[in-house]
């Protein structure tokens, strides 16, 4: 039995935790996967293992990726001949955008991002009828669609209509011997690892810190992620951009706390990051987040700037049993048990 992993639409280093999602799923199914699989890359993700794709225009751009796509879906011969779809007895599109349209063999296509639905003023006009039709399109053409958690589950059927026979909930995994306790000594700056997207609420985020060091002078925010230049931070803000992941292992584990302000995630991945690594998190109401996170973060509303400055405060005053809960909390999530869920969809598939 061959299933096909599409992951035509990467683009290193732009995607967020989406592409973290795909990487670390190829990497798990190679170690504990027992089906054959066949991972389809474009030509710019050269250090995915798989097969590149030489028929996908793929590209860095934004211009160039809305033509990569235009490309794929009306003139889709070509792409499927090289992507030998006759010989798989499955495919998964992990990001979302089924690319070309595939009636045989049959699909899964994953759901990891759909603020659009909540925050749809966060879009421009274009790209919300983009999400709106590609998205939508190929939500109805998957037999199986994978949700990353119970949230996202439950917008699928309230908010677009999708069946629930249809969903499968998986969870995402962690990389615990990069993300790990350590030696290092605490240090006074909080992390926050986050793209400058408007759902990542770094205005509010630089609000809260005003008023925190004006108690604790030497609290510092260090802030990783591309495009965080077009930021205008305060004093005591620090900005790394994006760092190596070793890097981000290590800031985790000196951190005093992670905050994660976000309005919205479909998981959050960072906050469990942290937790794996010992470090105590002060974490956004949004989304799927209590799912995640459970009785291991202190929370607060994202958009109240005194909720928020509360909940750092009370983390840092006393994090022991933060950081307890939460190592307890993210051994429960792994890349391995998230590969072998996949592999249970990939057979119901094929059957």
């Amino acid at each position: 039995m061959t299933v096909g992993i599409s992951l035509l639409t990467l683009v290193p280093g732009v995607i967020g935790g989406s592409e973290t999602y795909a990487r670390e799923l190829v990497r798990a199914l190679g170690r504990v996967g027992e089906l054959e699989y066949d991972v389809l890359k474009p030509s710019i993700a050269d250090d995915v293992p798989g097969r590149r794709i030489s028929g996908y225009r793929d590209s860095r751009t934004s211009r160039g990726r809305v033509f990569a796509m235009t490309l794929a879906a009306v003139a889709p011969r070509g792409l499927r001949k090289e992507m030998r779809l006759g010989e798989l007895d499955a495919i998964h599109f992990p990001l979302t955008v089924m690319l070309p349209r595939v009636e045989h063999p049959p699909a899964a296509v994953s759901l990891l991002d759909i603020q659009h639905v909540f925050f749809p003023e966060f879009f421009s006009r274009a790209e919300l009828l983009y999400r709106r039709f590609a998205y939508g399109s190929s939500l109805r053409r998957a037999r199986t669609v994978i949700a990353i958690s119970r949230h996202v589950k439950e917008t699928l059927v309230e908010r677009m209509g999708i069946e629930p026979a249809r969903i499968e909930v998986i969870h995402l995994g962690l990389d615990h011997e990069l993300f790990r306790p350590g030696d290092e000594a605490r240090e006074p700056f909080l992390l926050y690892p986050a793209n400058p997207w408007p759902h990542k609420n770094h205005a509010r985020l630089f609000e809260a810190l005003g008023r925190l060091r004006r108690e604790r002078r030497e609290l510092r925010l260090v802030l990783t992620g591309t495009g965080l230049e077009q930021l205008s931070p305060p004093e005591g803000v620090e900005i790394r951009g994006r760092v190596p992941v070793d890097e981000l292992a290590s800031l985790y584990r000196r951190a005093s706390a992670l905050v994660f302000p976000s309005l919205y995630e479909g998981f959050g991945q960072p906050p469990l990051e942290a937790m794996a690594s010992g470090c105590p998190v002060a974490c956004s109401t949004a989304g799927s987040l209590p799912e995640v996170c459970g009785d291991a973060a202190r929370y607060f509303d994202p958009t109240s700037i005194d909720e928020m400055v509360e909940a750092v405060l009370t983390t840092l005053d006393d994090p022991a049993l933060l950081v307890e809960r939460g190592l307890r909390r993210a051994a429960l999530f792994t890349w391995d048990a998230c590969a072998r869920s996949h592999e249970r969809v990939y057979r119901a598939l094929a059957a």
